[in-house]
């Protein structure tokens, strides 16, 4: 989509996709959420990375590049669309090297959801939605993780998940309410946008990078948003552009290989 709100389908797909990433090659690389295996999309087709189904509980959700070119990848751990299915801290996050090799990283996550690595390359946090946390994790030389912390915490009325990182290494963050929170380390919210709508993701874009997006739904429950849609992206132009800044990227040549993929 672009400024003015103008969509168009990249590629439509046969399953339920559990995050993505935009390669520096403009590849994409997509989970299928529910069969829990990772793809990259090409222009001829697709191709499985590897199969996550031995080693994920239920359900994929996101994910995170880091500098090396290796991919985080959360798994909810239980099924948390059955009422009958007690929650509980069954998350875990994996890594696959760009070789494709896996490891699993972490464990014991109460629904990991949004990802983001710091732009050193040092951290990562993860949003945990029923913990009402943000988690941060030491990033090792090979990707693994140590030094588990809670990088902030929340009242049991804010539920974290899509989130994204500005230059200041603070956290636009959605709520799973009607508003997305500007959040720093150690859990102040120094900025709060009220939207219509629950909000379920974020992610700062735009020419500057300074345009954040929020994706609101009056529900993420499967069964009821395809029965009605209620999805909407909200743009908002706030002060503190993205993490990366234009001269890193190639932004053109990106759109242009990502429009290749039909």
């Amino acid at each position: 989509m672009d400024l003015e709100g103008v969509v168009r389908t990249v590629r439509a797909l046969p399953y339920l996709p559990g995050g993505f990433e935009v390669l520096g090659s403009g590849k994409l690389i997509v989970g299928d959420a529910q069969r829990r295996k990772i793809y990259l999309l090409e222009a001829g087709g697709e191709e499985q990375v590897v199969d996550m189904s031995n080693v994920a509980g239920f359900f994929l959700c996101d994910s995170a590049i880091d500098s090396h070119g290796g991919l985080y990848v959360a798994d909810v751990g239980f099924d948390f669309l059955n009422p009958l299915v007690d929650p509980a801290p069954k998350g875990m996050i994996a890594y696959i090297r760009e070789d494709g090799a896996l490891s699993v990283v972490a464990t014991e996550l109460f629904i990991p959801s949004g990802m983001i690595v710091t732009a050193d390359n040092k951290t990562l946090v993860v949003a945990e939605t029923l913990g009402h946390r943000l988690t941060a994790f030491d990033i090792e030389d090979d990707g693994s993780l140590k030094n588990r912390r809670i990088w902030a915490q929340f009242q049991d009325d804010i539920k974290p998940d899509g989130i994204c990182l500005d230059s200041d290494s603070a956290i636009w963050m959605a709520g799973s309410g009607p508003a997305a929170f500007h959040v720093r380390e150690g859990g102040e919210v120094d900025q709060q946008i009220t939207t219509e709508r629950p909000v379920f993701a974020t992610m700062l874009g735009g020419p500057q990078l300074r345009h954040l997006f929020l994706f609101t739904a009056d529900s993420n429950d499967p069964v009821i948003t395809r029965r009605a849609s209620s999805a909407t992206i909200d743009i908002v132009e706030v002060d503190t552009p993205s993490v990366n800044s234009t001269s890193e990227h190639d932004f053109g040549q990106v759109e242009t290989n990502i429009s290749k993929i039909r």
